[in-house]
């Protein structure tokens, strides 16, 4: 069984509510039920139906805000950042298959 500081310690356990996530990026709630939208993030639901954020994806969302702060329409940033990870995942699995 999973004990609470393991989950604390996992970045994909939904520990953020919208509004924290929110306040930690420095963003709107609208904003990411915007990035949800687009498909860049999926929050999790508690049990009420409340939207409960990651730390992987506050850092997705967070990217996305820094892009749109810089002028990339959302559209076009949650496709780069979407991309980027991709591509991330791609060259681990390259670097584990040539490893092993």
């Amino acid at each position: 069984m999973a004990q609470p500081g393991d989950m604390l310690d996992d970045e994909d356990y939904p520990a953020y509510t919208m509004g924290r996530a929110a306040e930690i990026i420095g963003c709107s709630q609208d904003f990411l039920r915007r990035l949800g939208d687009a498909k860049l993030i999926d929050p999790q639901r508690s049990s009420g139906g409340h939207r409960r954020y990651s730390r992987y994806q506050l850092r997705l969302a967070s990217r996305a805000r820094e892009m749109c702060d810089q002028g990339t329409d959302l559209a076009s940033a949650c496709r780069i950042i979407i991309l980027e990870d991709q591509l991330e995942e791609a060259l681990r699995r390259n670097e584990r298959y040539q490893q092993g």
